[in-house]
């Protein structure tokens, strides 16, 4: 079973190769799909499906933690789900479990600034077909795809308030996720360095300024993002009103 193993000899990922260039062909499929058949995915029938999304993350979240477990590698520094992309992911389950907006709120601009991010530029060490790949691949887009759901097929949107709420829940997250780096010797958020693998944090300066950096942008990202939501929503408002 070397797909379910720790060896990387078989499996060493690169970026921009054929396996990542398959999966964000199949990203961006994906998302397209969601938008255009917005309408067909709005009916109450396929709430079976979100509660079956929502189980599937689960079940493959906890395999990456046995996976973790049974080659020794779970640390407290680096395995609990404190990542902004593990938040992502249990705002992202518990978005399909309740359908509450706030949740949806949250995960809207994780899902596209940070998971987005992660998926064009991934900091992971195994290729195709390892299950990390698939765990990998498959909870990053299913957060963004989940995100694009609400928002196109549910009529789910952020407002200004949201913008607001995720900034205040962010830094709110901050101090604690520095005292568990510090107390386990961990780096959630890559609040002590950079990863060791390329990624969109090189381009934002060296430590510690990055961090003050990720501050600004996560304000003005998540405005810019705002405020295309909304012209995008008056757009839609204007063609259902000449459709009519």
């Amino acid at each position: 079973m070397e797909w379910f193993g720790h060896s990387t000899k078989a499996f060493n990922f690169d970026m921009f190769s054929l396996s990542h260039y398959v999966t964000l062909t199949i990203f961006f499929l994906v998302c397209s799909l969601i938008f255009i058949h917005r309408k067909k995915l709005s009916v109450e029938r396929w709430r079976k499906a979100e509660l079956g999304t929502a189980l599937s993350l689960i079940l493959i979240e906890i395999t990456n933690h046995l996976w973790m477990y049974k080659h020794a590698v779970w640390k407290l520094g680096r395995s609990m789900p404190l990542e902004l992309c593990n938040i992502g992911l249990l705002l992202a389950i518990g978005l399909l479990l309740t359908r509450r907006k706030i949740l949806f709120e949250l995960l809207f601009f994780i899902a596209l600034l940070g998971a987005t991010q992660a998926i064009v530029t991934p900091a992971l060490t195994y290729d195709f077909p390892h299950f990390r790949f698939f765990h990998f691949f498959y909870a990053h887009m299913m957060i963004v795809w989940v995100t694009l759901y609400f928002l196109w097929a549910k009529g789910y949107y952020p407002t200004f308030r949201s913008v607001i709420k995720v900034v205040l829940f962010i830094n709110m997250l901050l101090p604690v996720i520095l005292f568990i780096n510090t107390t386990a010797d961990g780096n959630y958020w890559f609040l002590r360095h950079k990863p060791k693998s390329p990624s969109f944090l090189d381009l934002l300066g060296p430590y510690p300024w990055y961090i003050f950096s990720l501050e600004s942008l996560l304000v003005i990202l998540s405005l810019i993002t705002w405020l295309c939501m909304r012209s995008w929503l008056k757009g839609e408002k204007r063609s259902s009103y000449s459709e009519s």
